[in-house]
């Protein structure tokens, strides 16, 4: 799947909702907004749907972009090939001050375009094929079950957020690359500096810089020595025969780390309080189990923590909703303005775990759209049935209004969570 935000206060419609355009001369809303709620999208996210759907933003780089509201829109933009991802074009709409001189610096292959990005993306698709996560299950049960044991013989109160949704998140996405286990909290470190949209270039140089270390580490290793994991598989596969360089493996790897085991470890702490908000969608969960797939993508969709990630460069002039997106103009595309949209979901505000046709895009549309969504929905069932299933009587240490929630990373999420049972 990210900075002080400033509420969109002035966006709020004062006169009934309409599709017409709204004026040209209207000036810039800033962008990123601050969620009011950590189960839905910012309310002024309604009112662009409803008046300005295509809409003229601010970014905290002083750049203008725009962003993209409707759940079609999204989809159609996200679709089009006249759409770059390319990180390297000048307008490209990054949201940090650091996020884009790192990104043209070490290409990660979720911002670069074809031929380019079908490269990289088809080296992990056999990795990530539903029969291969599939059979994956018993070893994430596995681990799982252990991290629950260590918990819960260590005791409350914990962090939930680096007890479990990490810890979680960052194991599984470890044995599958084959990296040792022993610093999660490293990679968590990691992913917190190169997304934050505070961090500097030199910043997320230095943090991708220690990854990469690392991994170049490993990579030696099974040159050496190949195992029975995915390092070994692309780099026999890929870096032996040359078909990429270090380089690129290691920016193919780093990217893979930070948004497989991020975004997953924010799905498993909101969706985790939620249940602890709502005690109805609890014990529906724990009556009948096999609601749990539905489950998962009713909070993907609910919650849509990577809310901000596709971002674009029109290559052409674009058209959408009336409104022209004129060439080399950023352009962001809302997920959770989407997955939100009224026109798509029946009250999406609900929580509903009984949804048909639920075809959200908490995971991107396209040609971008997640290469590993199989194993993060895997990972989401595994850890809350388990959860709901072994500490049944779950509960929040203090406060709720003392949740500490992440509004300046590039995956919404909680910074800490502390529970008990």
């Amino acid at each position: 799947m990210t900075s002080p935000e400033t509420p969109m206060a002035s966006s709020t419609p004062t006169e009934p909702a309409t599709d017409a355009v709204p004026n040209f001369a209207a000036p810039p809303r800033d962008f990123p907004i601050q969620r009011g709620c950590p189960f839905a999208p910012p309310a002024e996210y309604d009112a662009l749907r409803n008046h300005d759907p295509v809409a003229r933003v601010t970014l905290p780089t002083k750049k203008e972009a725009w962003v993209v509201a409707r759940y079609d829109d999204v989809r159609e933009l996200l679709s089009d090939p006249r759409v770059s991802a390319d990180i390297r074009r000048p307008n490209f709409p990054a949201l940090g001050e650091g996020e884009q001189e790192a990104g043209a610096r070490f290409r990660p292959f979720i911002r670069t375009d074809a031929p380019e990005h079908t490269k990289y993306r088809r080296m992990l698709l056999p990795v990530f094929t539903v029969r291969r996560v599939r059979a994956m299950r018993p070893a994430v049960q596995a681990r799982v079950d252990e991290i629950v044991d260590g918990m819960l013989a260590a005791g409350g109160p914990v962090d939930f957020v680096s007890a479990y949704a990490n810890a979680v998140s960052t194991s599984v996405i470890c044995e599958l690359l084959g990296i040792p286990r022993d610093n999660l909290e490293f990679f968590r470190d990691v992913t917190r500096i190169s997304g934050s949209r505070h961090s500097t270039a030199e910043q997320v140089a230095e943090a991708l810089g220690g990854l990469f270390g690392l991994l170049g580490e490993l990579i030696a290793e099974r040159r050496e020595e190949p195992r029975d994991d995915l390092i070994s598989q692309l780099v026999t596969d890929h870096l032996v025969p040359g078909n990429v360089t270090m380089e690129q493996l290691l920016s193919t790897l780093g990217i893979t780390i930070n948004a497989g085991r991020e975004t997953t470890t924010s799905m498993i702490a909101l969706s985790t309080l939620l249940l602890l908000d709502k005690p109805e969608l609890l014990a529906e969960l724990r009556s009948d189990p096999s609601l749990m797939p539905a489950a998962v993508d009713e909070f993907l969709r609910v919650l849509s923590v990577a809310d901000s990630i596709p971002l674009r460069v029109a290559a052409e002039d674009i058209e959408l909703s009336g409104r022209t997106i004129p060439a080399d103009d950023g352009v962001i595309a809302l997920l959770a303005g989407a997955n939100h949209d009224p026109e798509q979901f029946d009250d999406p505000q609900r929580v509903d775990f009984h949804r048909t046709d639920n075809h959200h895009v908490a995971f991107g549309y396209g040609v971008h759209q997640c290469v590993g969504q199989h194993l993060a929905r895997l990972e989401l069932e595994v850890a809350l049935e388990t959860l709901i299933r072994r500490v049944p009587t779950l509960r929040i240490e203090g406060e709720r209004d003392e949740v500490a929630v992440k509004h300046d990373s590039a995956t919404f999420g909680l910074e800490e969570l502390m529970v008990t049972w």
